[in-house]
């Protein structure tokens, strides 16, 4: 019989039993449930809702079914729907009526909602713990590469010179503000809802101060209604979640690109890369290529409980039993793709030639040679006119801007002198460029410092 069966003169149809039944995904919330019933029952013995020893009898039954359920020891049933149910039933049996106080003063409402907030906190820092780890080996990989020149892109197409210490700095930037999401995420999700009952709070004189502060949230929900139907902490991490994967997925895509033979720019390391069944010489970024695929399964489950929550009216439905798959499968996927793409970041080869000679072509140093006629007094949008005839004149040569001679340089205008040559190499050409935020040596320096003192004092 369910625990809830006094109303109903039959049971429920078994195809309704199945439809209905949620422990084959909320099993995992299990230390959860059984940690937030220990916190309920001791403040239900010290309020005198139920007798001390009762409340020490039930702990004492919770602690050792939460041992036998890591022992593997217990098996769940789908009879009793939920994991809130089967740790109620397996406590009944194994104490007998005494376990049927646990639930007083409380609802499956504002237990799953306590529950998923206890999961999800701590799944927030193990999130935030990998992508510490990813901003480390960023900074460790741009400080292997503060010289090494490459073409920046636009369009995909080369436009100005860049480092590839630089290129990676933009990925640990980008990394940073999805730390500070998911903190800012952590933040508000930390409130208790326990003690909102099933919408409308309860008589017995419980004190919620006493459980928040022994399951470790910084404050109590201030709306009983709310507290049992708020899903939002869930919608914004998986927001946070899919801004992760759209990075991760951009990172991916640049490496799928770096390393085709068009390219040459990195090599995956053997254990990172997979062949093909007949095909001897591919070398496939596989890894990559999941992780950009995964992006898509990320933004559905987010689109999913955006959908699941779109008019709902107050307060719990049973709708929102959905919350839970998407969200176990965005924090899932997310950590799977960021376990195994940051090895495979590491162990990747960098082709620091073939960087430096793309570098030396498509006339990256365009922009500079303009720079250092406006230098010599010519106005900008003259000297813009200018490079643009140098580079149309190095096409029909086919020559670049550093293998041009002065005599070619005067030829379109007198204000070049010997010093040009100087002013277009490459390293000139970043070096110069040590604006805040720019590819030269000692601002990067300065971002790679950035980012590391920012890990180092990340959460204290």
């Amino acid at each position: 019989m369910k625990l809830w069966a006094g109303r109903f003169q039959k049971e429920t149809d078994y195809q309704v039993n199945d439809f209905n039944s949620s422990i084959q995904f909320d099993f995992r919330l299990y230390e959860e449930d059984i940690k937030g019933s220990v916190a309920h029952a001791a403040m239900l013995g010290e309020t005198g809702v139920i007798a001390k020893e009762e409340a020490e009898k039930i702990v004492a039954g919770l602690n050792q079914i939460l041992k036998d359920i890591e022992d593997k020891k217990v098996e769940f049933s789908a009879e009793n729907e939920d994991i809130h149910m089967n740790v109620e039933r397996l406590l009944t049996e194994r104490i007998g009526d005494t376990g049927k106080r646990l639930h007083t003063a409380r609802s499956r409402n504002d237990q799953v909602a306590l529950d998923l907030r206890l999961y999800l906190k701590k799944e927030i820092e193990n999130l935030k713990a990998i992508l510490i780890s990813f901003e480390k080996a960023l900074c460790k990989k741009a400080r292997q590469h503060l010289d090494t020149v490459m073409p920046g892109y636009t369009h995909l197409q080369r436009a100005q010179p860049s480092t590839y210490a630089h290129y990676l700095m933009a990925y640990a930037e980008m990394f940073r503000r999805d730390l500070g999401r998911l903190s800012d995420c952590f933040d508000r999700m930390d409130e208790l809802p326990l003690g909102s009952g099933a919408l409308s709070a309860t008589t017995y004189p419980i004190d919620r101060e006493m459980v928040r502060d022994a399951l470790g949230f910084s404050r109590i929900t201030s709306n009983s209604l709310d507290g049992v139907s708020d899903r939002d902490f869930v919608i914004e991490l998986a927001s946070a979640l899919s801004i992760v994967m759209m990075h991760l997925s951009r990172f991916s895509e640049e490496i799928i690109l770096w390393c085709s033979f068009e390219f040459r720019f990195l090599e995956l390391d053997d254990a990172f890369s997979t062949g093909s069944s007949i095909m001897p010489q591919k070398k496939n970024p596989d890894v990559a290529e999941l992780a950009r695929g995964k992006t898509g399964r990320v933004y559905g489950d987010l689109i999913t409980l955006l959908t699941m929550m779109k008019s709902l009216p107050l307060a719990y439905n049973k709708d929102m039993q959905e919350d839970k798959e998407a969200i176990f499968d965005a924090v899932d996927t997310v950590k799977e793709c960021l376990n195994v793409f940051i090895p495979m970041f590491e162990t990747l080869a960098v082709r620091k030639d073939r960087m430096r000679d793309a570098a030396s072509e498509g006339f990256i140093n365009a922009t500079d040679c303009a720079d250092y006629l406006v230098k010599k007094g010519v106005p900008f949008r003259d000297a813009y006119m200018i490079v643009g005839r140098l580079v149309n004149m190095c096409i029909k040569m086919d020559e670049n801007l550093e293998t041009l001679t002065l005599k070619d340089f005067r030829a379109i205008s007198s204000a070049f002198e010997d010093d040009v040559y100087d002013a277009l190499s490459l390293r000139t050409c970043v070096n110069e460029r040590d604006v805040p935020g720019g590819p030269a040596v000692s601002e990067v320096t300065r971002q790679i410092e950035r980012i590391e003192r920012f890990v180092d004092g990340f959460g204290d």
